[in-house]
This record gives structure tokens, C-alpha cells and sequence, in this order.
């Protein structure tokens, strides 16, 4: 199995390079990997080394990082990313000394990189299992640790032929875990180095609503109508959006804020048309007189998001018809009910608000101005406010159960 593991490894980098040439995302993996050059300075301070793969595993890092770095100042952070999208939004996020792309994971990578970066501990987050990484660390008795780690029954790990990859996992000296399914399937393959103290995505989302930003542009636009805020989307969301478009700025007396998921030429081009019957105002493009009129605000710049949801009454997040849901905590700790598409059911938070009566799946148009209709009710709306925002202060805390038991 570690030769198949290692000749997957090996296949997939050759895939990558291919797509490279025609894919810009893989253009930028491959030659972000070949230009960055790997030098620790300070070598005697501690090392923590924390790895996501892409920028959503980010913000489940960010409260240990800041949290460790505040009870350490001396120790040094060295952050690596799986993804461009990652890497390319926080490759210069203050938080962190060193910021690098993760070097693709052959035997003799992971040794390299493990000795110039000589880490004290490591922190893998949610579900990054790079065992050729992991393998080396053991060998090395590296404290590692799984951070907001989540596991389901049709894992990998738990199919018939996982027993291998079952046996990488005891790389770990320990599991923080979201639920307590994860918990129970570990314990049904002899793990007990587990600790149950759920996703440290709760304390971001709390400190983002703690340290809200203001956008003056912003509160202009708004004029005293309800906002309906349409973050992560995708073409599919804003087709959706777009088709009852009229008939919310009518009847509801709302005003509409886009920041899609991409943010490229095309796509904003792609949603100007769609909503083409609205006054549209780009926040590139916006000033006090023109925001004032426009019903329609669309952010075409990375960042702001999860901070505009302050000004919003309702969210409906995108992804749902696609790959899965974006990140619906960012709302919802805000007090804002969430809408989304049909794929969701991988994210424990998207079913528990939903099951609350915080949340609300949609599958086309209709149900979607459905959902509208109802929110349209004022208690209705205060309810799930309330539901939202509780939801989201009950479940904070993970990041320093982490710190203290590391600490202990």
C-alpha cells in the first residue's frame, strides 16, 4: 500500500503539471512551489508549524495560531497551504513568520522540508492526511496534532481495504475532534487519544464579530431597506437570485449585496447581466451619490465579506449546488438566517441550524421565494435571528480546550 500510496502521489503531480498548462489554478501551484525558497531563520526559538489545505482550513488555524503566538511571543509560526486559494489570499497574513506552499508529498520531500523547517509540534487541520508528512514526524517523535478533525462512516479509513490507512492515523499523538461520531468511529479502530471540544471555526466567526470592520459605502447603500447579503456564490446561486430579483426588491422592500465566491472579469460581467432590470453599483466603482440609488451592490474584491454581514437581515450562502456549502458561520454569528442549495449535508453546522430553525435548504427558484415569503414574517425573522446567533456563542471554546491540554 505505501508503494500504491507513493505512485498515487507520484500520478498526481504528473496531473497537475499537465493541467498546468492549460489550467491557471495549476499553473500557480506548480510554479508557486518551484519559485519559493524554504529558509527558517531563528532555528533555536520554538517552531509550530500549522498546515491547511485551502483558505476555509485557514480559519479554523487562526485562533491557535493567535492564541499560541499571545502565550509564546518567542515561538516562531511557520503556516503551509495545499491550495493556491489559500496560499495566494493569506501568503502575507501577519499572524504567521513563514508562509509556504506545502512541497508535494514524496518520501524525500517530506523529509526535506521537515529538517529546514525543524518544527517542535505540528498541527494538521481538519482532514489533511499527508502520510509520507505524518510518516517522517512519527520517525522523528515530533509531537502532530489533528485540529477540528472530523471523520464519517464513508471515510476512507472505514471502507473494507482502509486498514492501512487506518494505521497511518497513528502518526497522531492526538485528536481534536468536532463531534462525537468522529470520536466513537476512532475508538472502534483502538484510538483513545481523543478529545471531543468541537470546530475552532466558532471562535473565529466570534472574534470576527467582536472586531467588526465599518464600510461607510456600505451603510449608504442600505437607506433603511432590509439587505439580503448573497456571499460565495456561483453562477447557479445568482440565477437563482436573479430570477426573483423583481419581486424581492418589490414586495419585501430589500436591497441586495453580491460578493461572489469568484471575482474575475467574467463572472461579475455574468452577474451584471443577470441582474440587469436593477441599479447595479459595483464597490469598485461606488461613491455616496451612486450607492444611495442602487439596488444592487456587488463586492468585487476579496475580504470584506465577513464583515459585511453585520449590515445584513438574511444570508444565503453559495455552493450548494456545487461542490458543498461555504462558510455559513460567518452569517450566522451575526444573528442572520441562512439559506443554501441541496449539498450541505457534510457540514454538521449547515443540518444542526437547519434542524434549529436557523437555517433553510432550497432546490430551485420557487422554494427559495418560499423561503423569502416566510422570512417576510417579523417574528419569524426574530426567531431565527435568535436561533442563528445562539447557535453560534454556545459552540465557542474549542481553541482553548486545544491550548490547554497541549499545554498539560
Amino acid at each position: 500500500m505505501q508503494y500504491l500510496y507513493n505512485l498515487f502521489i507520484y500520478l498526481y503531480l504528473f496531473a497537475i503539471k499537465v493541467t498546468s498548462l492549460f489550467n491557471a489554478k495549476a499553473k500557480m501551484w506548480i510554479s508557486g512551489r518551484k519559485s519559493q525558497e524554504i529558509r527558517i531563520k531563528n532555528k533555536e526559538s520554538e517552531i509550530l508549524w500549522f498546515h491547511c489545505a485551502s483558505l476555509g482550513e485557514f480559519e479554523q488555524a487562526r485562533p491557535l495560531i493567535e492564541k499560541s503566538k499571545i502565550q509564546n511571543p518567542t515561538s516562531k509560526i511557520v503556516l503551509t497551504f495545499f491550495s493556491p486559494s489559500g496560499y495566494e489570499i493569506r501568503k502575507n497574513y501577519s499572524g504567521a513568520d513563514y508562509i509556504f506552499y506545502l512541497p508535494m508529498d514524496t518520501p524525500s520531500n517530506a523529509r526535506k522540508f521537515i529538517e529546514q523547517i525543524n518544527p517542535q509540534k505540528v498541527f494538521f487541520i481538519k482532514y489533511e492526511f499527508w502520510f509520507n508528512y505524518l510518516n517522517e514526524l512519527k520517525r522523528k517523535n515530533i509531537p502532530t496534532y489533528l485540529v477540528s478533525g472530523i471523520f464519517r462512516e464513508n471515510h476512507y479509513f472505514f471502507k473494507p481495504y482502509g486498514n492501512w490507512f487506518v494505521k497511518q492515523l497513528s502518526s497522531f499523538t492526538h485528536f481534536y475532534l468536532q463531534d462525537q461520531t468522529s470520536e466513537k468511529l476512532l475508538k472502534q479502530k483502538g484510538f483513545k487519544n481523543t478529545t471531543v471540544c468541537g470546530d475552532t471555526r466558532f471562535d473565529r466567526v466570534n472574534d470576527i464579530a467582536k472586531n467588526v470592520k465599518s464600510f461607510p459605502l456600505v451603510e449608504q447603500f442600505k437607506q433603511g431597506k432590509d439587505i439580503l447579503i448573497v456571499g460565495s456564490s456561483w453562477k447557479e446561486d445568482e440565477k437563482i437570485i436573479s430570477d426573483s430579483n423583481n419581486q424581492l426588491l418589490a414586495t419585501n422592500n430589500y436591497k441586495l449585496i453580491i460578493a461572489p465566491h469568484e471575482i474575475d472579469e467574467n463572472h461579475i460581467q455574468f452577474i451584471i447581466q443577470q441582474f440587469s432590470d436593477s441599479k447595479i453599483v459595483r464597490y469598485s466603482n461606488a461613491n455616496s451619490e451612486n450607492v444611495k440609488t442602487a439596488d444592487v451592490l456587488i463586492i468585487d474584491n476579496i475580504g470584506m465579506l465577513s464583515s459585511l454581514y453585520q449590515y445584513g437581515n438574511i444570508a444565503y450562502i453559495g455552493g450548494g449546488f456545487g461542490k458543498g456549502i461555504h462558510n455559513i458561520l460567518e452569517a450566522a454569528t451575526f444573528g442572520l438566517p441562512v439559506i443554501f442549495g441541496t449539498n450541505y449535508h457534510k457540514f454538521n453546522e449547515a443540518k444542526e441550524l437547519i434542524q434549529a430553525g436557523g437555517a433553510f435548504s432550497i432546490a430551485n427558484n420557487n422554494e427559495f421565494q418560499k423561503t423569502m415569503q416566510l422570512l417576510s414574517d417579523k417574528m419569524v425573522l426574530q426567531t431565527a435571528t435568535h436561533i442563528a446567533k445562539h447557535y453560534v456563542q454556545s459552540r465557542t471554546g474549542a481553541t482553548d480546550k486545544i491550548i490547554m491540554t497541549i499545554n498539560k
